[in-house]
């Protein structure tokens, strides 16, 4: 299974500043449940945001320019999922979530509840047509949907 987890506020911002710009208790929650056990593909800047691997996971870095210590180095998505075992969740950022999207069997979306000026990373549009949606646990902070690719 290639999956996608994301957070994104009411107006698609899922970075400023080089940080998530939101601290809410148990949004994280699913993320650690959906990955633990499994392999997480993230982007060099979201690996470098991080600042380490997360543990009880494979993880994969895609990066041409640089080769971490503790993860699999990879130049491309391609590479990653082939390395890539168990069930296979893409964490960030932008360029990743972009070329992922069309890959996808299900995307975990936490929408949250606010809208956040000046974010500088956003998540890409995408044609919501052909997928399922399912309404998952809802907050007055946020809404998961699961996202399943239709066949």
């Amino acid at each position: 299974m290639l999956g996608l987890i994301v957070a994104r506020s009411k107006n698609n911002v899922i970075g400023k500043d080089g940080k998530i710009p939101w601290n809410i208790k148990g949004e994280q929650k699913q993320f650690k449940e959906l990955t633990v056990n499994n392999t997480v593909i993230m982007g060099r800047k979201t690996y470098e945001d991080i600042g380490h691997p997360l543990p009880n996971r494979t993880n994969i870095v895609i990066s041409r320019t640089t080769k971490y210590e503790g993860v699999i180095t990879v130049d491309s998505i391609e590479k990653a999922i082939e390395l890539a075992s168990g069930n296979i969740y893409i964490i960030g950022g932008y360029n990743l979530f972009k070329a992922a999207i069309p890959m996808v069997d299900v995307m975990y979306i936490t929408d949250i509840n606010m809208v956040i000026e000046n974010g500088d990373v956003f998540f890409p549009e995408f044609d919501e047509s052909k997928f399922n949606i399912t309404i998952g646990e809802e907050t007055p902070e946020y809404t998961r949907k699961i996202y399943r690719r239709k066949q």
